[in-house]
């Protein structure tokens, strides 16, 4: 089973989970979902009316955690550790695994040192290990580990949740790409239909070529014919060759001195 279809059934799981209960109680839904090892999306949940309801609330806290692990990385939650829950060691691997994520959608070639001080990682030996161990074999990234360039060459990433105000710049993108597409099949259909008008007018090209050297052989063939012909009429008048032999005999005339 890929990771696209795990997401779906756990999504399912916590959606079902946070729309029957509210306030604390949604509290434990919320660690438990960001703490799931096999969960990385979690912009479904966030939409619960019942999570939403957290928003200026006591629990309210949890709300921006589950807002951190939806769209944020490690630094960010450095950044602001001291005005949420305390992670535990699942969570914190999660949110580092889903630091990769952000950083592959940004570049696929990601440098060893980037990655280490992103992750909070002190050698390369344990930035490849956490790499393939808790990202490959995960299935949530693909890619080759060049130690020569000390970089991480990211093949396939799984996506993130569209963070606020992404939708319309990915909308507006999409729709540039659509309008280039569409540019690009005119573009195409003009070609091609220039290549037909050029074949049309090859074979036209040839078959007038092709009429003009069958005239120019009958017109050579008559002539020769014409030719062969004329030579036979000659030939054939009488008197018109003498004879050789005739010719050797008959006697010499004489020719008489001059004076």
């Amino acid at each position: 089973m890929d990771i696209e279809q795990k997401q779906v059934e756990h999504i399912d799981y916590f959606v079902k989970q946070a729309s029957t209960l509210k306030g604390s109680a949604l509290t434990n839904v919320i660690v438990e979902a960001t703490s799931h090892p096999s969960l990385f999306a979690f912009s479904e949940i966030l939409s619960v009316p019942n999570v939403v309801e957290l928003e200026g609330t006591e629990n309210s806290v949890y709300l921006d955690l589950l807002r951190l692990f939806a769209h944020g990385t490690w630094s960010d939650y450095k950044s602001i550790a001291g005005h949420l829950p305390q992670l535990v060691p699942d969570q914190v691997l999660k949110l580092k695994q889903l630091t990769v994520l952000t950083l592959a959608d940004i570049s696929k070639e990601l440098p060893y040192d980037q990655l280490m001080q992103e992750l909070d990682v002190t050698n390369v030996r344990e930035l490849e290990d956490f790499l393939i161990n808790e990202c490959m074999y995960v299935g949530i990234v693909r890619g080759k580990l060049d130690q020569l360039k000390r970089c991480f060459e990211v093949q396939f990433a799984a996506g993130r949740d569209l963070r606020p105000g992404q939708l319309g710049n990915m909308l507006q993108t999409l729709t540039d790409w659509l309008t280039t597409s569409d540019y690009l099949l005119v573009s195409i259909q003009e070609k091609i239909k220039w290549a037909d008008t050029m074949s049309e007018l090859d074979k036209k090209h040839r078959k007038e070529v092709e009429e003009r050297v069958d005239e120019v052989k009958k017109s050579l063939s008559l002539k020769a014919d014409v030719d062969f012909r004329g030579h036979e009429e000659i030939y054939s008048e009488s008197g018109g060759v003498m004879d050789y032999e005739e010719d050797r005999g008959r006697p010499k005339r004489r020719r008489h001195p001059i004076g």
